[in-house]
């Protein structure tokens, strides 16, 4: 028999017992398309029964044949005569880029492994897309342009050969790690705290955009950096009808999965997986997509899990395609930056998320949302529900608008600065968050409970977040916001001062607030502050109520039992 860890039983058992009817956030028809009742409909794939073993094109699985052109011939073919199977058999199959076509299901068989070459010759230069830029890139592994019913199943494992590619911190490695990795060959960084696996990738990255499309840069010009121009494992853009299904895709060069202005996505029982160390080493990106389905799926990566994105900047707001219709349920995040995140690249904007039934465990935040400046677009109606978390070195729920691309927790010795605060007039740089609904959410472990950031000139507003036991070192921390509300909230923080913190908050609310210890019950900084009430709290329990600073009025704050 599994045994159950006793703090998230103790914390389930708490959040039963003491909110036992789930309350559900009620939102208007007019200012919303679906809900957990009414989901978005997602469009399956379907194949013809013929197959075609990649055996046929004179394919060998010795690990030392370049077996690109038989794979790619079988998709060929498989697609010319109106689609079908094609078979990848047990075996190690060495392969160059992979070409998928439509109406074709490329299926890895038990115990096949897809290795993808590390002979960076076989990768074309091509123009694709990096981080919500249009960037000169070498050829994605697995790729596919403007198909239609395209799947990836099966058993087997899809390589990517990232080490080849990937630059690596060093503190990130153990010291014997470090002294491999030096052992092997590349370059270091002048401060020796950077691993280069070639000159052009050191080159490359002492450079601002060096992948940025423009006509100032010759082809030679591209080809002197090339190794740093790491490719996604997968990208599939414009495609539509597209399956993922019960493969393991593994050690990519950057992200991992990149799905781009695609419809109709089904990820089912998949597992995703790269060192925690990968650079960039994201799970899945799902990015300017609509109607997509992710369900049954492992994540341990580098970088973050499960992320939505639409583009970067003045880039994406042209694009203006928002990543919408998305149902996240019943998977898992190990290591990650974020178990579930959106952004920072979102400047299409992002609707209609919904997530449920979720595990994060050793995830750097749980649910993360995060922007900047210059960004622009209008993230809202995003939806979460019944999500696990355990040992979250961050924050359990955390809404950032001043992202600033560096990993959430410091690495050891690390010094950060906080942002400086400035008040910027609104422009249509200016990022929008709205309307989240997250409840029913057990932590057990985190460096703080939900971390809520805004702009002065553009509060972070909407947000309700219902039925909450988090175990953390801090409690709840709220900044430049509007209209939220945090009701039927457990916080076991061991001591605390204070407990909940506002900064020019208006129209703030908690609702039965239990809580283990608090030295002070709550601090409310700044004169932008307005409405802020509390109700159905103990704050006979906290050794001190309420404290004002920074030109904070007493009046603005309303405590009833």
């Amino acid at each position: 028999m599994n045994k159950i860890n006793p703090m998230i039983w103790s914390l389930s058992v708490a959040l039963l017992l003491w909110n036992p009817i789930v309350s559900k956030a009620q939102v208007s028809s007019k200012e919303q398309q679906y809900s957990f009742d009414n989901l978005p409909t997602v469009k399956g794939t379907s194949f013809k029964k013929d197959t075609i073993n990649i055996l046929s094109y004179g394919a060998k699985n010795d690990g030392i044949t370049l077996n690109t052109k038989s794979i790619n011939s079988a998709i060929q073919a498989m697609s010319k005569k109106g689609g079908g199977v094609v078979v990848i058999p047990a075996g190690l199959w060495l392969s160059g880029p992979v070409e998928l076509k439509s109406n074709v299901n490329v299926h890895l068989q038990k115990n096949a492994l897809l290795q993808f070459t590390k002979d960076f010759n076989q990768y074309d230069l091509v123009k694709g897309n990096w981080e919500g830029f249009p960037q000169m890139r070498n050829q994605s592994p697995i790729w596919a342009n403007d198909q239609v019913n395209i799947a990836i199943t099966g058993f087997g494992i899809i390589d990517g050969g990232g080490d080849a590619w990937r630059m690596v911190k060093r503190d990130k490695l153990t010291e014997s790690q470090w002294k491999k990795l030096l052992a092997s060959g590349g370059l270091v960084s002048e401060n020796k705290k950077i691993w280069y696996p070639s000159a052009l990738t050191m080159k490359g990255s002492t450079m601002k955009d060096p992948g940025k499309i423009s006509s100032d840069k010759t082809p030679e010009f591209y080809e002197s950096i090339k190794d740093f121009l790491r490719p996604n494992l997968m990208v599939l853009y414009r495609c539509k009808q597209i399956l993922l299904e019960g493969v393991t895709f593994q050690n990519s060069p950057a992200w991992n999965l990149h799905p781009l202005m695609s419809e109709d996505i089904t990820v089912r029982n998949i597992y995703v997986k790269n060192p925690w160390y990968a650079q960039n080493g994201d799970g899945i990106d799902i990015e300017s997509c609509k109607n997509v389905l992710i369900e049954g799926s492992t994540f341990d990566v580098g970088d973050d899990g499960i992320c939505i994105k639409s583009g970067r900047d003045a880039a994406g707001r042209e694009r203006g395609v928002p990543t919408e219709n998305v149902i996240i349920r019943n998977s898992t995040v190990y290591h990650a930056h974020g178990g579930f995140v959106i952004g920072s690249e979102m400047s299409g904007g992002a609707k209609n998320i919904f997530i449920s039934d979720c595990t994060f465990i050793g995830t750097d935040i749980g649910l993360r949302f995060k922007t900047t400046r210059g960004r622009g677009g209008v993230v809202e109606n995003i939806y979460a529900k019944n999500i696990n978390m355990k040992d979250i070195a961050g924050e359990a729920i955390l809404f950032d608008m001043y992202y600033a691309a560096v990993d959430p927790v410091p690495l050891t010795g690390e010094q950060r600065s906080a942002p400086k605060v400035e008040l910027l007039p609104v422009t249509e740089e200016t990022p929008i968050f709205r309307k989240f609904y997250i409840e029913n959410v057990v932590c057990d472990g985190a460096a703080k409970a939900v971390f809520v950031r805004g702009l002065p000139e553009m509060s972070i507003s909407d947000i309700y977040l219902n039925n909450l036991v988090i175990k953390s070192d801090e409690g709840v921390d709220i900044q430049e916001a509007k209209n939220i509300h945090l009701t039927n909230v457990h916080l076991d923080v061991p001591t605390a001062r204070p407990l909940l913190y506002v900064q020019n908050g208006k129209s703030v609310s908690f609702k039965n607030i239990d809580y283990t210890n608090a030295d002070l019950l709550i601090r409310v900084s700044g004169e932008q502050n307005k409405d802020l009430k509390m109700s159905g709290t103990a704050t006979v329990k906290a050794k001190a109520i309420s404290e004002f600073t920074h030109d904070a009025k007493p009046a603005v704050l309303d405590i009833k039992k």
